[in-house]
This record gives structure tokens, C-alpha cells and sequence, in this order.
């Protein structure tokens, strides 16, 4: 059992997922090491629309991060990404 609704599968397959819908699939399913969830979303868009997606995503959580901790997106990103401060 998946703990979706019934039809909930169905649906997403009816309907096309937006770039950004595929990229926040896409790293959730990346941060939970789910490879079906991965190539589920890999295949809603082209690999190119969603590097953008993600990217996107990226600048936008690190801008929020920053924001939230009054801190730099520079030091919010380098922290993430466990790099020694600048």
C-alpha cells in the first residue's frame, strides 16, 4: 500500500506536471534516495526544463534559508553545501 488515495496515481498521469512541480518531485525524491520517485519525475519534462526547475528551486530555498537566519545567500549556500566559510 502506498498511502495514496485511490486514483491519485491516474490522475497525475492524466494531467502534465509544470517543470516546477517535476523539479520539486525530483529533489524530494533525491533527498529520500527514491529511485522510482526520481525517474518518475525525470520523465515529466525534458532534462533540460527540469535542470532549470531545479536550479530554480535551489536559488529560492537558499533566498528563503537566508532570509530566515538574516544571513547571506553566499553563506547560507556554502554552509549548505558544507563548505568553509568564506
Amino acid at each position: 500500500m502506498t498511502g495514496r488515495a485511490p486514483g491519485a496515481a491516474e490522475d497525475r498521469r492524466e494531467r502534465v506536471p509544470n517543470l516546477f512541480e517535476a523539479a520539486a518531485v525530483y529533489v524530494v525524491a533525491c533527498a529520500r534516495d527514491d529511485q522510482e520517485g526520481i525517474e518518475e519525475a525525470a520523465g515529466w519534462v525534458s532534462p533540460e526544463a527540469l535542470s532549470f526547475g531545479v536550479r530554480e528551486l535551489a536559488c529560492r530555498a537558499v533566498v528563503t534559508l537566508a532570509r530566515e537566519r538574516e544571513e547571506s545567500p553566499r553563506t547560507v549556500a556554502r554552509e549548505l553545501l558544507g563548505l568553509p566559510g568564506a
